[in-house]
């Protein structure tokens, strides 16, 4: 077999729109959005590891040539308050600030310290923002779980 199509890409997409006959997939580390002529049997929220390539000859479209890995994303509220660590993580840092962690074995926990009247409006947001699916694709895991406190968000990427 010859070498790939140098228009072709290889990367990790979160599906941000699924039809019967189309998709549209967003490119997680570049952001760039690639509308399919045909569904490859992907859903909304799907994180896909493949390689598109442009439908000729306009390549306004794009088609699957190859997919490596297809995984469902899913965002949860938990009713379980944030850790322990993760509390002491909040309360070493100034409101508005987040901070990053390794979990132990796959993904991170991200820590923010919020306005204790926010809380709720942050969980609201963190579930609702594409980024977030975005970044749980970029990591390689297929669960973002939220907790929360007044004052403290806890958002746990995990396999």
């Amino acid at each position: 077999m010859s070498d790939a199509d140098p228009e072709e890409k290889t990367s990790t997409f979160l599906v941000t729109h699924a039809e019967g006959d189309s998709a549209v997939l967003k490119d997680v580390h570049d952001g760039q959005v690639h509308t399919l002529s045909s569904n490859p049997g992907v859903e909304e929220t799907d994180a896909v590891e493949a390689t598109v390539a442009p439908d000729p000859p306009m390549n306004l479209t794009w088609s699957v040539v190859e997919v490596d890995e297809r995984r469902g994303l899913s965002t949860e509220r938990s009713d379980e308050p944030p850790t322990v660590h993760e509390r002491d993580i909040a309360d070493e840092q100034d409101v508005g600030e987040i901070t990053r962690t390794e979990r132990a074995g796959d993904g991170e926990i991200h820590v923010l310290t919020v306005p204790p009247e926010d809380t709720e409006d942050a969980v609201t947001d963190v579930l609702d923002d594409e980024g977030t699916l975005s970044r749980a694709a970029r990591l390689g895991v297929s669960r973002v779980e939220v907790r929360a406190e007044d004052g403290v968000v806890s958002v746990r990427y995990m396999p």
